[in-house]
């Protein structure tokens, strides 16, 4: 039953994704709403995906590569609806959709079956620390959104030329600011998913901290964004530079979590 929950998701977000590129085109309110419709439908059927599984597995499915993208895609998603609950700025769905998509899209090529856990992820640590690391890389994702959704608006307020998206996007203090408060979620979920991470590893391997891969990268990955964070508390970071910081931090990201999967180094290449 999962496997076709999951498909009408792909169907769904992948609707809505054209729904946006239709809204961005012809600046219709009516084809947003349309598109945040789809958007809340793909994560509902995205829910029933992510319990069935659940229960058909017998365990948190976070355990493969599958089943973690298929969560990244899922928290980007809900982290949008609780903006737009807060903020009403319909037009983020328009970049969250095909990221949601994309996401997703590239879990439905992985291997889809459900397989018994590593003996090492045999833990009630295993959906705790998962789902704290990418409720937080949830937050960094949209940063990144916010980040690209800023340099594009500055480029017409810079060039002078009104029209395209200018109407369409919040202004820059808005980008702004919603960008600084996901950066203030993320990093402590980060910083926390890192703890428990480390309080698991000591569990299973004896050892808090062991340097392999994804560690080193996740405190990489720390020490970007407490510097973005830094920076914005203490130096007044904010604007294009905070946004380019974003956007490379989340690169930066992205690319460390798909070397360590593609050539399967350290204990965490056990998520395949």
């Amino acid at each position: 039953m999962n496997i076709i929950f999951f498909y009408i998701t792909v169907i769904a977000y992948l609707l809505a994704t054209f729904i946006s590129i239709a809204y961005l085109i012809f600046h219709n309110d009516k084809v947003i709403k349309v598109a945040n419709s789809a958007i809340l439908a793909g994560f509902v059927f995205h829910t029933l995906t992510i319990i069935s599984r659940w229960f058909e597995a017998s365990r948190a499915p976070f355990a493969n590569l599958h089943e973690v993208l298929s969560l990244f895609s899922w928290m980007v998603v809900i982290i949008y609806l609780l903006i737009y609950l807060r903020y009403k700025v319909a037009v983020i769905g328009t970049f969250v959709a095909p990221l949601a998509f994309l996401l997703i899209t590239t879990a439905s090529f992985l291997p889809k079956e459900i397989i018994p856990l590593a003996p090492s992820l045999e833990s009630y640590w295993l959906p705790i620390h998962v789902s704290l690391a990418f409720l937080g890389n949830g937050f960094f994702a949209m940063t990144f959104l916010l980040g690209i959704m800023y340099l594009i608006q500055e480029h017409y307020l810079k060039s002078r030329k009104v029209g395209g998206l200018y109407f369409l996007l919040p202004s820059l203090d808005i980008l702004d600011e919603l960008s600084y408060k996901c950066l203030t979620y993320g990093f402590p979920l980060l910083t926390i998913a890192m703890i428990t991470g480390a309080i698991w590893a000591e569990y299973v391997w004896g050892s808090y901290w062991s340097w392999e891969p994804r560690q080193t990268w996740s405190l990489i990955t720390w020490f970007l964004y407490a510097a973005l964070l830094h920076g914005r508390l203490t130096v007044g970071w904010r604007g294009r530079k905070a946004a380019i910081y974003s956007i490379v931090s989340f690169l930066i990201l992205v690319g460390s979590f798909a070397m360590i999967k593609i050539f399967s180094w350290g204990a965490h290449a056990v998520f395949k």
